[in-house]
């Protein structure tokens, strides 16, 4: 089946997953693609497929070319972002590319400008997969899910090209940070492993933010307020008080490449009781901390001001920054940047502003980087992907798993 075609399946099937859900996988219609990947596995003749009750698909392509390879594994994740609708995809080919603006639904005049990406340019006289401008594509991450199965067709299909053992996992809920919370590292045995969830392909990334969740409460003191002078304390203004004490230039669009942030994802309120939940990032895992102490910090000045603990922080941790584990172990990393040289496709490494099962998985004795898959502009209308790329990224795993 070529890749196309198997891309065009795998995004037909709705997939999103649910972060108000406490179940694993988070929505059962995740097992939908689960299923079919399975079937598709055997058919591909790997060994000891199974989905387990996590909602993880596990498989094993038995080296034919003797001990001398390392175990080498592939993982995507089967779930789409929840920022846009993930049901009723309707994607669309558009052949040998002109490199401008693409009016992505005529009827609702939903149009991908050139003058918002003008990196479109660049991919002139490509093959492009867009959506219809009212649902995400799923490039993240079925392109990866693809680009995974398609290397697997090949090697089924090619006995004559000599691999190592591979192994394969498919995992639910990484959109919501859940991907690999239940991961089987043992019976998945690889030396090493690659997520093959980026974006362009030309980019490698074993760095990642280490993150944190800060949930803050605010209490306050509800009076009728046409007798509230001196007495009322509005938990909502508080909230704004505290906004404002944190570092104003740390805000998401204020920060790039290496620079950290704190990012309110939501908040909710009334008088007497307001919370609001903030994400924190950055790289730098001392900063990080400094970053905590800022909400902290904000906390003991307001309640200092008010006499009385009317704010409370709590941090949550969560994804830690997967290279100084890399830099102990960089072959996985040599052993990607050779296949590029190899094929002479141009590479850079580049730090992700994000988190990725990758990163969780290496701190479970599992090195792993982040592979591109032609996919961009995800989690969004906008979203999509270049066959081209998706199938250069095909020949790169290809390189990666006969090196010797």
């Amino acid at each position: 089946m070529p890749l196309l075609e198997r891309f065009l399946e795998y995004v037909g099937i709705d997939t999103q997953s649910d972060d108000s859900s406490p179940s694993s996988p988070s929505t059962s219609k995740q097992l939908d693609l689960s299923r079919l990947l399975v079937k598709q596995l055997k058919e591909l003749g790997l060994i000891n497929v199974r989905l387990d009750h996590f909602g993880t698909v596990y498989g094993e392509l038995p080296s034919n070319g003797g001990p001398s390879h390392p175990i080498i594994g592939f993982l995507a994740h089967v779930d789409t972002a929840l920022e846009m609708p993930g049901a009723n995809v309707k994607p669309r080919i558009i052949s040998n590319y002109d490199g401008g603006s693409i009016v992505l639904n005529e009827q609702d005049n939903i149009l991908m400008d050139i003058q918002n990406f003008p990196h479109l340019e660049q991919f002139k006289g490509k093959t492009l997969v867009v959506t219809d401008g009212k649902t995400l594509l799923g490039a993240d991450d079925k392109a990866g899910i693809a680009i995974i199965m398609t290397l697997l067709e090949k090697l089924h299909n090619d006995s004559s090209i000599i691999h190592g053992p591979i192994k394969v996992a498919f995992t639910p809920d990484e959109e919501i940070g859940r991907g690999v919370a239940n991961f089987d590292v043992a019976s998945f045995g690889a030396d090493y492993a690659y997520t093959i969830d980026g974006g362009p392909i030309s980019e490698i990334n074993y760095e990642n933010f280490n993150a944190a969740l800060a949930i803050v409460t605010f209490k306050g003191e509800s009076i009728h307020p046409g007798y509230a002078k001196g007495k009322m304390i509005n938990a909502q203004l508080v909230a704004m008080e505290f906004y404002a004490l944190l570092p104003d230039k740390m805000q998401p669009h204020l920060t790039d490449k290496y620079e950290g942030f704190h990012h309110i994802v939501s908040s909710s309120g009334s008088v007497e009781h307001a919370e609001a939940h903030y994400i924190i990032r950055n790289h730098d895992a001392k900063l990080l901390a400094q970053q905590e102490a800022n909400f902290h910090k904000a906390a003991s000045v307001i309640n200092s001001k008010y006499g009385r603990p009317v704010v409370s922080v709590t941090i949550r941790p969560g994804y830690r920054n997967m290279r100084p584990v890399i830099e102990e172990k960089p072959e996985v990393l040599y052993t990607a940047l050779d296949a590029y040289k190899a094929l002479g496709i141009p590479v850079s490494t580049t730090p992700i502003r994000g988190g990725t099962d990758g990163a969780s998985l290496t701190y479970k004795g599992i090195p792993c980087p982040n592979l591109g898959t032609g996919g961009y502009h995800a989690h969004g209308k906008y979203e999509l992907a270049i066959v081209e790329e998706m199938n250069t990224m095909v020949a790169i795993l290809l390189h990666i798993v006969t090196k010797k």
